[in-house]
């Protein structure tokens, strides 16, 4: 299950992690993100022990959406010791999430 990123978290679950992280920018009104909601679930399950996949709820967690200028939802950061290296915006097919998660595990 992806893991739920906060303000207060995500220092320790994001920038320290030691491998490479996926996170979900989204909200509950947003449609294309439901739709990538369950796409994300099932990276985190196929990554487990190999990436962070985690989501940020931006109505509840507004510092960190603030921090990385999302204005569009869904957004997915691509992080790798600490930077972001990667993005996408917009619902898109699981295949392009998990490729750009791939290139960072190689």
């Amino acid at each position: 299950m992806a893991l739920e990123i906060t303000d207060a978290n995500f220092e320790e679950l994001v920038l320290k992690s030691d491998k490479p992280v996926l996170v979900d920018f989204w909200a509950e009104w947003c449609g294309p993100c439901r739709m990538v909601g369950p796409v994300v679930e099932e990276l985190a399950k196929e990554y487990e022990g190999k990436a962070v996949v985690g989501k940020v709820n931006v109505d509840n967690n507004p510092q960190i959406s603030m921090q990385f200028g999302i204005r569009n939802i869904p957004a997915l950061l691509y992080f790798k010791n600490g930077e972001v290296v990667d993005k996408q915006v917009g619902a898109v097919p699981k295949s392009v999430l998990a490729e750009k998660l791939n290139k960072q595990l190689a």
